[in-house]
């Protein structure tokens, strides 16, 4: 049997076309439910107005045996379609203007039994007018289109500061097609052409731009930073390696070493003349540098030092320019004179001569192929016994005098260790700077296809980009407002660190391990992200997110591992001194820690806990307010589970364990409070207006999504109720809503050169 719209029953009573909308939606997915079908029968059984003629005929439509071929469920949804359905059309009216179209009107008790109809059927109203909507008409999720509410090259220098000089240079550089990708699974191919790029990036003058104009620089550490930044939009192995070679074994001679051997080695280093190795880390030691077994044996006949390597654990590892190209390094080992251990110290050791051979007593093994960053050649390191000159120790903070004596400034062993390792503080801001780079190019990959690339769509309509899905944009909106509070907090610490005082060093310090924690985390996860948020075009190598990500993974576990940087953080913020944490006698201070942390009773009004009004939950000061109550209030936790541990006579060792869980916490709310504040910081300084709100709405979303994300800690701690965190998911929905029409902008206001970002789908052209 067919089910013909054109049937004469229905020419002879044009009241039966009312049915039609309920039969439509009823097969609509292709399935007549029982409940659908008994619904619909005693609702037919109650219309006598009905004879038994035009009953049957309807109750035909009922039978699931005999569905509506496809044909004639178009021919319906053609015919439905001439009644101009509007949006907010139910059911029931759209059957009464079908009705009306073909002659006849419905009375009251058939209007309302439409609507007794669709209600018991459950049928959404929007769907109805949806699914039935002509082609022409758009929902609202179609019409949410990318816009630019701002300027992006006034973005752009918002973003590029001071630095835009230095940067442009660099993406100009960059922009040579001697820097094109090389495509190839040959390690030994890409290693050299990673050295090829370090070299002609020397040859610009980057490599030495933080050594003193003496030395073939410009004294700037402001530009190195800014280039180590902008080089990360381009291969992260010529930026690790890069960094190695100018940052790490450079760095490590200028400021841990004194005028002799800034003489001697800065201009060949700047040049990439003399490559280099920073060899700290050992197999059997990575964060614990203090544990490092490798000895320095001074010998009082030779006036010189024997750098030896106890065993096979206490090698040398992942050393970066070990494996091929490093001739000398800056080695990290136990000072010993007559047999008095006089704690880690620096030493310059040769490796290899000029024609790479590898020097007397010294072991190199190439660490071989890594999840990432391929083109650096890591490797492992032995000394047996290996001769040095007396001059080859780094002697800025600790020397030995000619008569064979330990001379240093600092008399505290750990004060002088803590010392020279803080002077190596900014490998822990390039990090996080090197990876927000690979942040932003992941979301601009992201993004863009996002904002082109279509998929579903209303039953009548065309498809929509995947970008105006709620799901799509709660996964990306609130890593994009990340990706701008961590660049204001980076270029702070950058500035703090750029102007440091001996007095500020332990603060700068935790936060720059802090920043560098949250920041290396949250490229992994934003890359991730992106790289689903693509579908199977972001698993393409084409489209360069497989790089990103797995060159970046290893930046939550180098210059620091994260989670022990964390901890370092939360030591930090337990201690009012510059004192090490063995000196237990900082939690004396405990009491004035938690004087500190009492949170003001406005904070706790029960107006103030369950207040859902749009104005307060956009306030910044709603917002700095509940970061700093958790920070203080976890803080002042994380004490007084220490101190009752010490005071029922636990060792101090254990007592931290027990509590590295809550230290960890301590870390992560110090931090999130810290970007906060430095996204707002940096969003007052902005004068051009329309990027001020740009940049507000992004820090209203970063601010509310981390509320969001710690909202079971809110709601155990009573600083708000359900009705409220539910009013701040809502409005996390409207910020990622608004703050897609942006996106697009906001992401090219990155300004990441298309050679540079290197993906077909973010190609905007």
């Amino acid at each position: 049997m067919t089910h013909s719209i054109e049937s004469p029953i229905l020419a002879s009573n044009p009241k039966l076309y009312s049915f039609f909308p309920l039969f439509y939606m009823a097969w609509a997915d292709a399935v007549l439910l029982p409940s659908e079908i008994s619904a619909i029968e005693s609702y037919i059984g109650k219309q006598s107005w009905l004879s038994k003629e035009e009953s049957d005929f309807l109750r035909s439509f009922l039978n699931p045996k005999n569905p509506p071929s496809p044909q004639e469920l178009k021919s319906w949804k053609r015919k439905i379609n001439e009644t101009s359905v509007e949006a907010d059309d139910k059911l029931a009216a759209i059957g009464e203007k079908l009705s009306a179209l073909k002659g006849s009107d419905l009375d009251e008790n058939l209007k309302s039994s439409l609507k007794e109809i669709e209600a018991m059927m459950g049928i959404v109203s929007d769907e109805s007018a949806f699914n039935l909507r002509a082609k022409e008409r758009k929902t609202i999720t179609q019409q949410l289109e990318s816009k630019r509410s701002f300027d992006v090259q006034k973005m752009t220098q918002v973003l590029d500061g001071d630095n835009k000089a230095i940067i442009d240079k660099v993406k100009k550089v960059l922009a040579d097609p001697q820097f094109n990708y090389l495509d190839t699974d040959n390690l030994s191919e890409y290693r050299e052409q990673v050295f090829k790029w370090c070299q002609l990036l020397a040859d610009q003058g980057f490599g030495s731009m933080a050594f003193p104009k003496e030395f073939g620089g410009e004294g700037d550490m402001k530009k190195y930073f800014a280039i180590m930044e902008t080089l990360s939009y381009h291969d992260l192995s010529t930026v690790i390696k890069f960094g190695v070679q100018f940052g790490l074994w450079g760095m490590s001679v200028f400021f841990l070493g004194t005028e002799k051997h800034h003489k001697k080695y800065i201009k060949d280093i700047g040049s990439l003349k003399l490559p280099g190795c920073f060899a700290m880390t050992e197999t059997g030691h990575g964060s614990n540098v203090k544990g490092v077994e490798t000895t320095a044996t001074y010998q009082h006949s030779s006036k010189s030092f024997v750098i030896h390597t106890p065993h096979n654990r206490a090698g040398k590892e992942y050393i970066g320019n070990a494996a091929v190209h490093g001739q000398m390094a800056t080695v990290f080992a136990k000072l010993i004179i007559d047999d008095v251990d006089y704690g880690v110290n620096a030493f310059i050791v040769p490796l290899r001569n000029t024609d790479g051979k590898t020097e007397k007593g010294v072991t190199i093994e190439d660490c071989g192929r890594k999840m990432g960053l391929n083109g650096v050649d890591n490797g492992k390191i032995w000394f047996d016994q290996v001769n040095i000159p007396f001059e080859n120790m780094l002697d800025r903070y600790a020397s030995v005098d000619a008569n064979g004596q330990f001379q240093s400034p600092i008399t505290s062993d750990n004060r002088r260790f803590f010392t020279m390792l803080g002077t190596l503080v900014g490998g822990r801001i390039g990090i996080p700077r090197s990876g927000l780079s690979a942040t932003k190019s992941g979301l601009t990959i992201a993004i863009r296809h996002g904002d082109k690339r279509k998929q579903f769509g209303p039953e009548s309509g065309s498809e929509v980009p995947i970008l105006n899905y709620r799901t799509h944009q709660r996964r990306l909106m609130p890593l994009l407002s990340n990706a701008y509070a961590s660049h204001f907090a980076l270029q702070y610490v950058t500035e703090r660190f750029l102007n440091r005082k001996e007095e500020e060093m332990q603060e700068i310090e935790a936060m720059a391990a802090g920043l560098k924690a949250w920041s290396t985390w949250n490229t992994t996860h934003t890359l991730q992200e992106c790289r689903e948020a693509c579908g199977g075009k972001g698993y393409l190598s084409e489209n360069r997110i497989d790089r990103l990500k797995n060159d970046t993974d290893v930046y939550t576990t180098f210059e620091g591992d994260n989670t022990v940087l964390m901890q370092l953080v939360a030591k930090g913020r337990l201690s009012e001194f510059k004192k090490e944490f063995s000196d237990i006698n900082f939690f004396g201070m405990m009491n004035y820690v938690a004087e500190k942390a009492k949170i003001g009773f406005t904070e706790m009004n029960p107006l103030i806990i369950r207040n859902t009004d749009e104005a307060h939950l956009l306030d910044a000061e709603f917002h700095l307010s509940a970061f700093r109550y958790r920070e203080k209030d976890i803080l002042t936790s994380a004490a007084k589970r220490f101190k009752k541990h010490l005071d029922a006579g636990m060792d101090s060792f254990d007592a931290f364990n027990q509590t590295q869980y809550h230290m960890v916490n301590v870390g992560h709310a110090y931090v999130e409070r810290l970007i906060l504040e430095q996204f707002l910081e940096g969003i007052s300084k902005v004068e051009d207006q329309q990027c001020k709100d740009a940049l507000t709405k992004l820090c209203q979303l970063f601010a509310l999504s981390q509320i969001e994300k710690n909202k079971g800690w809110y709601l155990e701690h009573d600083y708000m109720t359900g009705s409220k965190t539910k009013a701040i998911r809502k409005m996390v929905n409207q910020l990622c809503w608004e703050v897609r029409q942006d996106a697009v902008a906001l992401v090219d206001a990155f300004n990441i050169p298309d050679n540079c970002l290197s993906a077909l789908i973010a190609v905007t052209k």
